[in-house]
């Protein structure tokens, strides 16, 4: 007799196929597309003069962390990698630092634009 592990090594392409349409529909497929939304980013200060611009409008996955934000913004604005380790978001009003940490815009925000507001260090005085 033929072993199933054997089995598994004669399949033929389209066996492959539908085992791993299968096991996408089973546990689910990882690389999904995440959606995207429009985001409104202000720039603030010193990276306002750094990007040439107050605020622009710019398309963003509905689940992104905040450094991978920071990098779709820095790839738009080369000169404000200068500036990285000073700022931090303010996103919907609360201060979000640039890490790890998952932003997830929800529905109304894609309507209403959520707006990011980059913010440089404050002096005391």
């Amino acid at each position: 007799t033929v072993s199933s592990k054997s089995k598994d090594t004669y399949l033929i392409p389209t066996q492959l196929h539908q085992r791993s349409k299968a096991r996408k529909f089973l546990m689910g497929d990882s690389r999904r597309e995440v959606p995207r939304c429009q985001v409104e980013v202000l720039y603030l200060a010193k990276s306002a003069e750094i990007a040439g611009v107050h605020s622009e409008t710019i398309s963003v996955p509905q689940e992104i962390k905040a450094l991978q934000l920071w990098k779709e913004i820095e790839s738009r604005h080369p000169g404000l990698a200068d500036v990285k380790n000073q700022v931090i978001f303010a996103v919907r009003q609360e201060y979000v630092e640039l890490g790890d940490q998952l932003l997830l815009l929800q529905p109304g925000d894609e309507i209403a634009g959520l707006e990011i507001a980059i913010v440089p260090p404050i002096s005391g005085g």
